[in-house]
């Protein structure tokens, strides 16, 4: 049976109805429904989304970094990570259910906890969105200033500021066949970079029997607390996989769907991580310096063959270039779905550009925002900064899918119960092992938003609400 669909809005608490609009009435008079979303994505579209959105590449560029602070123990941090992502997935998953339509973590938090704490999740996704360009602009620097080296990297920092903003402004978008082609690109390069390094690791004499077992556990360097650093910063190789849970309504049979292609992407994104960081660690030995922390596996890579050096880093620039000019503009849309619905100024934030019909205040904002960024914030400090907020609204999601499958469930089931407190607790213990200066500063960015929420709403009073862009 079709449903009418009319339309109307919301006014304290009254919904007013207003005239459907003309495509909505027939050649008769009579009225029709207006198009609506087909359910047309299967499970396996729903898992190819899911690793391209996160990237099969996305722990190559942070495997110095995460060398570093975990004193070589990547693939154990990579997969205590997974857990943590697995256990949220299933979360999201089921939230999804209960909100087709949201897709976000703070409509859960909002709708199951407090529209407030609902605010404060979102202030810390605004983190994420704003942070993502900013990680790929200072990483597609670092890896064109190897490449060319007679221009200095600050000159880079600028030129990729300035290509995000610009393309924006354009609003030009990248198209789902190139995203495919990208995909199927990153897969070819790993598949050879795996078979090199596993052929230079065997041409290597290893007389060690714990040569192999390292990367896992070095008895010599380890350590709970690098381990654990290492960890909260390794999330970040998974930051995406949510985004699944925007096609539901586009999603066939998504009460099932949405819930396991979240679920084996983390799985996916899990296993060719830990092979990544694996080969690149017995290649690359814990200990040994990098010529450049940020772009290390492009080292590791040409350190099994040569010509690797030229493929990796450009398929990791490439990568994190189409990465941040569609991070810049979501950062940018989440601004103007502030402004519209005015939790920020109405004026500056809300405005669209009468010609190319995009944000322009806020992309052009965000663009200073990444030019700034990269030249006073490293790499490895913006990726924790970032992973902040992911990890407070992974928690919110947790703990908004605890209250509404168990707490207020009529049946008390242990699988209702298990996921999301674990969920909870790992992602906690993880953002509790951030590093001082991104929890300071992150800490900061919370307490603005929180100000700002206070003095926009009365405290708390009036309702706050921000709105999700949507891909």
């Amino acid at each position: 049976m079709e449903r009418l669909l009319i339309a109307g809005q919301f006014v304290d608490g009254t919904l007013l109805l207003t005239a459907p609009p003309s495509s909505c009435i027939g050649s008769e008079g009579g009225l029709q429904a207006a198009p609506r979303l087909q359910r047309t994505l299967t499970l396996m579209d729903l898992l190819l989304y899911g690793i391209i959105a996160v990237s099969p590449v996305a722990a190559m560029a942070i495997f110095g970094v995460l060398s570093e602070r975990g004193r070589g123990h990547v693939v154990t941090a990579i997969l205590i990570a997974m857990v943590a992502m697995l256990l949220t997935g299933i979360s999201y998953g089921r939230m999804a259910r209960a909100y087709p339509s949201a897709g976000s973590a703070f409509s859960y938090v909002a709708q199951e906890i407090h529209p407030s704490l609902g605010y404060i999740t979102g202030w810390g996704m605004l983190m994420d969105y704003t942070l993502a360009p900013l990680i790929s602009s200072i990483w597609s620097a670092e890896q064109s200033h190897a490449f060319v080296p007679s221009v200095p990297i600050i000159a880079w920092k600028v030129f990729y500021a300035a290509v995000f903003t610009w393309l924006n402004i354009q609003a030009i978008r990248s198209s789902a066949r190139f995203n495919s082609t990208m995909a199927a690109a990153m897969g070819a390069v790993v598949a050879v970079v795996v078979v090199a390094t596993v052929h230079f690791i065997v041409g290597q004499p290893h007389s060690d029997p714990g040569f192999f077992t390292r990367p896992f556990y070095d008895p010599r360097t380890f350590s709970y607390g690098a381990l654990f650093g290492c960890t909260s910063i390794a999330v970040l190789s998974y930051i995406g996989f949510d985004g699944i849970t925007t096609l539901s309504e586009e999603a066939v049979n998504p009460r099932r769907n949405i819930l396991l292609a979240t679920v084996l992407t983390c799985l996916v994104i899990g296993a060719l991580s830990s092979v990544e960081v694996y080969v690149a660690q017995l290649v690359w030995p814990a200990g040994e310096r990098f010529p450049d922390v940020d772009t290390a596996y492009v080292w590791v890579a040409a350190r099994a063959w040569k010509p690797l050096f030229t493929v990796v880093g450009l398929t990791l620039m490439l990568s994190n270039v189409a990465a941040g000019v569609a991070t810049h503009l979501g950062a940018a849309r989440l601004l103007y779905g502030m402004g519209r619905s005015n939790a920020l100024p109405q004026r500056f934030f809300g405005s669209v550009d009468p010609k190319h019909h995009v944000p322009r205040n806020n992309v052009i904002l965000i663009g200073a925002i990444v030019l700034t960024g990269s030249l006073f914030v490293s790499y490895a400090l913006g990726a924790e900064i970032l992973n902040f907020g992911a990890l407070i609204a992974f928690m919110g999601v947790n703990a908004a899918a605890f209250l509404r499958y168990f707490v207020r469930a009529p049946k008390k089931k242990l699988r209702n119960f298990v996921p999301p407190v674990l969920g909870f607790f790992i992602c906690l213990a993880l953002w509790w092992n951030l590093s001082e200066p991104a929890k300071l500063l992150g800490s900061f960015w919370m307490a603005v938003g929180v100000a700002l929420g206070i003095w926009k709403t009365r405290g708390f009073r009036t309702s706050l609400s921000f709105e999700v862009p949507e891909d």
